[in-house]
């Protein structure tokens, strides 16, 4: 297969598709992508993907988790997202290429089987993720709008529209992606607003910032923080995504650090803020039962902003999620389908939109088994398992990969962010972190059906004689 090549990885072929043939021998009429994104809209990209569906979402969920310390696990979130993001930083440089983790673990660890399961985990959280948007957009957010339609059709529709805007084009895509990010960023602003009032308005009660919701001390504590701290980081998924964008980014080694980094930080800091808000201003117990945590804190904040609005803003914020995540997928596919690890057809792009059709369909067809058969909690949960375990293998890849130097500059991480990147995702991914088992089950579902078309795929390969 092309994928063994040691020089060519997952995604690799798709940077050919203008000249001729890439590694996966594709045709030479075959359009690439277009570098439609400028370092201004990558880092818009990045804290768009990041904000969202995390933090509008499943803060109640978090809060249930831990109590009213909620501002503790995204703290510990985002020191782990920093770890991960330097090893992005540095391997996104030395090989600015689609696809992403799966091209790092092929080139680090040269086994085709490996790089499959890790790409296909990475393409299955980012459905995981949309599918959380989806189940997002149709609970009480909605609601406040209208209970005519079933929340399960409501969040099959949406994500039938996404995919049909995901079709229209990249620029188009990262450009509704510009707008509803800084819709996003207004309706946490206003949250930041309310708690700012409250604070000086003396309302407010600090005394729930250290409560632990936790039975007991010692290992069941500690297990409750963690269980809070990966559901939390499912808020800080989205940095990923953008390194899948490296060959639609323009001059992607200069671009990549600056928007990754600050893309982490801003979001980071809005999150230990809105966490500390929502804790002040409502209790844990109310923050869990809502699929619209912040809602809640709008109504208990002291400043008269209509409910409606701000529902309309977070309805804005987890289409927003949603459209990054399933643009991620599709992209995914297309590299896969190019190196001949997916059948070929899934590389296909539409001729005049040269975005990739057929992985379009493939991916929004998942997300739609997604959401027919998940909630909130438990598809962003199976959104951060997924991607702790691709993270680690990644902090390690970036380590093994120090002794593959190239001929360009590019940013090298502290060989102990790593490290301790590879650690912190372990921790989190074990079972130590308190996880529901559907959790498990639901991840183990998608990696068997990852493995069947492996399976199936190798097997027309070898039928044809191009194995």
């Amino acid at each position: 297969m092309a994928v063994s090549d040691p020089s060519g990885a997952v995604g690799a072929a798709s940077t050919g598709s203008a000249h001729g043939k890439g590694s996966a021998g594709k045709n030479a009429e075959e359009p690439g992508l277009k570098r439609a994104i400028g370092p201004k809209l990558l880092i818009l990209f990045v804290i768009g993907d990041i904000l969202g569906t995390g933090i509008y979402a499943t803060t109640g969920k978090v809060a249930g988790k831990v109590g009213g310390a909620l501002w503790l696990p995204f703290v510990i979130g985002f020191v782990v997202a920093i770890l991960t993001a330097a090893s992005y930083v540095e391997l996104v440089g030395k090989y600015p290429k689609a696809a992403g983790a799966a091209l790092y673990t092929q080139k680090a660890f040269k086994v085709p089987f490996l790089t499959f399961i890790i790409a296909f985990m990475v393409m299955c959280s980012g459905l995981s993720s949309a599918s959380a948007a989806a189940r997002a957009f149709s609970g009480d957010y909605l609601a406040e709008f209208t209970h005519a339609v079933p929340p399960t059709l409501v969040a099959i529709l949406f994500v039938l529209a996404l995919a049909a805007l995901n079709l229209r084009g990249v620029s188009e895509s990262v450009k509704t992606n510009v707008v509803l990010t800084i819709v996003e960023l207004t309706g946490l602003a206003i949250i930041l607003a309310i708690g700012g009032y409250a604070v000086l308005s003396g309302d407010g009660d600090a005394s729930r910032l250290t409560e632990f919701e936790a039975s007991g001390t010692g290992f069941a504590l500690i297990t409750g923080v963690l269980g809070a701290t990966a559901l939390s980081f499912f808020a800080f998924v989205g940095f990923e995504d953008s390194v899948n964008m490296a060959e639609e980014t323009q001059d992607p080694g200069r671009t990549f650090p600056r928007a990754i980094f600050i893309g982490v930080a801003v979001t980071g800091t809005i999150y230990v803020l809105v966490a500390l808000v929502s804790s002040l201003l409502v209790d844990y117990r109310t923050l869990e039962g809502s699929s619209g945590p912040l809602l809640e804190v709008v109504k208990a904040g002291g400043l008269d902003f209509p409910p409606k609005l701000f529902a309309l803003i977070a309805l804005f914020a987890v289409t927003n999620s949603a459209l990054i995540n399933i643009m991620m997928a599709s992209r995914l596919c297309y590299g896969m389908a190019n190196e001949r690890i997916l059948p070929r057809a899934m590389g296909r792009v539409l001729p005049k939109r040269r975005t990739p059709v057929v992985g379009i369909v493939f991916v929004s067809l998942l997300a739609v088994g997604l959401v027919s058969t998940g909630e909130i909690e438990g598809l962003g949960d199976t959104t951060s398992f997924l991607l702790l375990c691709v993270f680690a293998v990644v902090n390690i890849a970036v380590l093994v990969l120090r002794r593959d130097p190239v001929g360009h500059d590019h940013f090298r991480a502290p060989t102990v962010l790593p490290v301790l990147g590879a650690i912190t995702a372990l921790v989190l991914a074990s079972p130590f972190a308190d996880r529901a088992a559907e959790v498990y089950v639901r991840a183990g579902v998608l990696v068997a059906i990852g493995i069947g078309l492996w399976a199936v795929n190798k097997a027309v390969l070898k039928v044809r004689g191009e194995e």
